[in-house]
């Protein structure tokens, strides 16, 4: 893991072997990734990056498994796309001073043969404590790819008291609070873009244990038109997810047969962003 901070922000680690994905996440002398506080989905490769806070589904596919499309052998898309696990080439890194910043370049193979190129663009401002990630993904194969992306920011929920609370314009009643839903858990997926705006915002908080602040995520509708929110409190598991995400909540089959499943062909790029402070 490298270390990436400036002023007024949180320390983050940036994971080099795995897309330059956040690791642990430093608020208040206190890392709020969740560890070892997450469910076990067999995918020792997954595990790895959900322990962290922050890591990237796709570029083929986001989700849970399903069979790849004309695949006699029965092969199937991983847990949360291909991503995971590929490592970066770090072209440039400034963190010290005022402002940190870094680009890496991550070549990726795809589980259904084809190869995109992610160039990753974090940068933090110290006075605001902002962090801003910007991503291009490019197709650089001889086959197209579904364009799919979610970004998973993923929270030890011990941290929360009964006054932590989501908010947004695009949940009900415009927030409620973080334990939603019935015990253990769940999730639900809702649009999130709004008329005349490019990004959309959620908060979370007032996070006691943190010192009173408010995690403000922002994402770019454009691309990431939906909000995908889950939790899970289920033993061990103890943590919740705020997801800027691509597409709706369904099956791949019920996107594809709508018309909903873009496809990145070959030469084309897609961009995606996201920015967050603890304020």
């Amino acid at each position: 893991m490298k270390q990436f901070s400036a002023g007024r922000g949180p320390i983050i680690h940036l994971d080099p072997t795995s897309v330059m994905d956040i690791g642990s996440c430093i608020v208040a002398n206190t890392d709020i990734a969740p560890g070892r506080a997450i469910p076990d989905d067999g995918d020792a490769r997954i595990d790895h990056s959900l322990e962290g806070f922050l890591f990237t589904c796709g570029p083929d596919h986001i989700r849970h498994p399903v069979p790849i499309d004309g695949d006699a052998s029965g092969k199937r898309y991983p847990l949360h796309g291909s991503f995971s696990s590929h490592p970066a080439e770090i072209l440039f890194w400034d963190a010290q001073g005022d402002e940190a910043e870094c680009t890496a370049r991550i070549p990726v193979q795809t589980a259904d043969g084809g190869s995109v190129v992610l160039d990753r663009h974090w940068r933090m401002n110290g006075a605001t404590g902002e962090v801003c990630l910007s991503d291009k993904v490019t197709n650089v194969g001889e086959k197209p790819i579904a364009k799919v992306h979610m970004y998973h920011m993923n929270i030890g929920a011990w941290l929360f008291d009964d006054n932590v609370r989501l908010n947004g314009q695009m949940l009900e009643g415009g927030g409620f609070p973080w334990n939603f839903g019935g015990d253990p858990g769940g999730v639900f997926c809702v649009p999130a873009r709004a008329e005349g705006e490019d990004w959309a915002e959620v908060s979370l908080g007032p996070i006691a244990s943190l010192g009173g602040v408010t995690l403000r995520v922002k994402f770019l509708t454009s691309t990431l038109p939906y909000l995908q929110v889950w939790r899970n409190q289920k033993q061990p598991a103890h943590v919740l997810g705020i997801e800027p995400v691509s597409h709706r909540l369904a099956s791949r089959e019920e996107l594809a047969r709508s018309g909903e499943l873009e496809m990145l062909k070959p030469g084309e790029s897609a961009d995606y962003a996201l920015r967050f402070s603890f304020v």
